[in-house]
């Protein structure tokens, strides 16, 4: 059921920022020229079929799903560090984002301990994944504790 209803609201977040106005006409294709499928997708299918455990169809497609969730936020902190000065919803969704991850390290420590649980290539990609949101949150923060609008720092 857990499931059903992520993939289902999964595709309603996809269809509000594709088809529902007024949404979808804040998307500036422009800006999102992360070439994401040239530095991500090979190396992450590539780290799936060295860190699997049995080297079947799914579990292979598992542990490259694992490597892809640790770096699909690149493409939106590349674009955000871009445009230097973040809203404030997408700071938050995206700060979220990254308590979502650091729960779930928690959650992965708690089960280690009360279920003797292992699974290196979560464990891993998980703290990838949350390393690459710690340069965004001690500006998320910052901004927070300030009572400002986030801004990030880049290049001109």
């Amino acid at each position: 059921v857990r499931k059903l209803v992520f993939i289902t609201t999964t595709l309603y977040l996809v269809w509000l920022m594709r088809c529902k106005t007024p949404i979808c006409q804040t998307y500036e294709r422009s800006s999102d020229s992360f070439p994401y499928e040239m530095y991500l997708l090979g190396p992450c299918f590539l780290l799936g079929l060295l860190c699997t455990e049995e080297y079947t169809i799914p579990d292979v497609l598992w542990s490259s799903s694992i490597w892809i969730e640790s770096v699909a936020i690149v493409p939106q902190l590349v674009l955000l560090q871009s445009i230097h000065e973040v809203e404030n919803l997408t700071s938050d969704f995206v700060g979220c984002m990254g308590a979502y991850r650091m729960l779930y390290i928690l959650n992965w420590v708690y089960r280690y301990f009360a279920e003797d649980f292992v699974n290196v290539t979560g464990w891993i990609g998980g703290l990838v994944q949350t390393a690459l949101y710690c340069d965004f949150f001690y500006y998320y923060a910052k901004s927070k504790w300030y009572g400002s609008k986030l801004v990030l720092p880049g290049s001109e």
